[in-house]
C-alpha cells in the first residue's frame, strides 16, 4: 500500500434529469433547493452514500456504515456494529484494551473509515467489577466534501399521478400519489484530501482510487426511481508537490455558460464550462502542482474566453502535467 503523503483538491460534475438528486425528509423528500438563490443542494452525505454503496456492492469493500438486520428483524445500533470488529473475548482486561484491538480492525478492515472518519460508540465489559465502560473511537476524515451545488437554477416540477391501488378497502376510487423532481441539474461537488488526517486512518493510494471509482461510476450505477438518469460529467483531481498547501476553492474557477436561462436548461448538450480562471490560476501556481487528472464525459464542452477548447491540451499548455483517469 502507498502512503498518501500529498494534498489534492477533486472537482466532481454530473448531472440528473427528471429526478430527484437528494430528497429533504423534512419536507415531503422534495429537492433540497436552497430559497434565496434557486440553487439546488446535494449533501456530503447522499455523495458518500453513493461511494460506500459502490464499493460495497461492487467492490467488495467492506464499510463501517451499513444496515445490519439481525435474526429478529431489529437493526444494528452503532455500538454492536463496532463489537463485529472486536476479536478478543469479553469481559477484558481493560477498555483500552479493546478499544485498541477495535481500533486496529476497524482501520484495516472499513475503506469508509480510512476515507471519511468517523466516531464509533463504543460499550464494552471488563473484568474489573464485571461491568461495562463506556467510550468511542474518534477519527478526522482525510476526504472531506463541501455541500454539493447546482451551477445553475433549477426549476421544481411538481405532479400528482393515480395508484394501482383501491384507497382502502371496498373502495371504487384508487390513491393518489404525489412527486417533486427537477427537469435538469448540474452538480458540482468540491473535495480535498488531507495527507496528515490521512496517516491517522492509514489511508493509501489505492484507497484514493477507489474513491475516484466510486464517484464515477457509483453516481452511474445508481439506478433507482428518483435517481435513475445520473451521468458522471467530469471528475477532475489536482495533486500538489507540497504538503500542506491546497489553492482552495477549486469549484469556484468553474463557470456555467449558456444561451438560455437557468430554469430552462434542460440537458448537458444546452451548457457550456467556462475555465479560463481555473486554468490561469493552476498556470500561476504550477511549481506547486504535481499533476492534474481528469475524466470527462465527451459530451461536456469546456470554454477558455468563451471559445470552445480540448481541456486536457488547455491544461498542458498552462504547464501543468495532465493525466487522463480511466474509469
Amino acid at each position: 500500500m502507498t502512503e498518501v503523503n500529498r494534498r489534492s483538491e477533486i472537482v466532481f460534475l454530473y448531472d440528473i434529469k427528471d429526478g430527484n438528486p437528494n430528497g429533504d425528509p423534512l419536507d415531503e423528500n422534495k429537492p433540497r433547493i436552497d430559497e434565496e438563490t434557486g440553487i439546488n443542494l446535494v449533501t456530503d452525505v447522499r455523495l458518500k452514500r453513493t461511494i460506500r454503496d459502490h464499493l460495497y456492492k461492487f467492490r467488495g469493500k467492506e464499510i463501517f456504515v451499513r444496515e445490519i438486520s439481525a435474526e429478529n428483524g431489529s437493526i444494528q445500533d452503532a455500538k454492536m456494529r463496532a463489537k463485529d470488529f472486536l476479536i478478543i473475548d469479553e469481559p477484558l482486561d481493560s477498555f483500552e484494551t479493546g478499544k485498541n484491538a477495535i481500533n486496529e480492525k476497524l482501520l484495516a478492515d472499513c475503506i469508509d473509515v480510512r476515507l471519511f472518519g468517523g466516531t464509533v460508540p463504543l460499550e464494552l465489559k471488563v473484568k474489573k467489577g464485571n461491568k461495562n465502560e463506556t467510550g468511542s473511537i474518534t477519527h478526522t476524515g482525510p476526504v472531506q466534501f463541501k455541500i454539493g451545488r447546482s451551477m445553475h437554477k433549477v426549476f421544481m416540477k411538481h405532479f400528482r399521478g393515480t395508484g394501482a391501488f383501491a384507497s382502502k378497502e371496498g373502495a371504487s376510487q384508487k390513491t393518489f400519489r404525489e412527486e417533486d423532481f427537477l427537469p435538469y441539474s448540474l452538480i458540482s461537488f468540491y473535495g480535498i484530501i488531507n495527507e496528515n488526517a490521512a496517516k491517522d486512518t492509514k489511508l493509501s493510494e489505492e484507497d484514493i482510487d477507489l474513491l475516484l471509482d466510486g464517484m464515477w461510476n457509483g453516481t452511474k450505477n445508481l439506478i433507482s426511481r428518483s435517481k435513475v438518469g445520473q451521468v458522471p460529467r467530469l471528475l477532475f483531481k489536482v495533486n500538489y508537490k507540497e504538503g500542506n498547501y491546497h489553492i482552495g476553492d477549486l469549484n469556484n474557477l468553474f463557470s456555467l455558460k449558456s444561451d438560455l436561462i437557468d430554469e430552462e436548461i434542460r440537458d448537458i448538450s444546452q451548457v457550456k464550462i467556462e475555465v479560463q480562471r481555473l486554468i490561469d490560476v493552476l498556470g500561476k501556481s504550477k511549481d506547486k502542482i504535481e499533476n492534474a487528472q481528469i475524466c470527462s464525459d465527451e459530451s461536456i464542452t469546456f470554454t477558455y474566453d468563451e471559445e470552445e477548447i480540448d481541456f486536457e491540451k488547455s491544461l498542458v499548455e498552462a504547464g501543468i502535467n495532465t493525466k487522463i483517469l480511466t474509469m
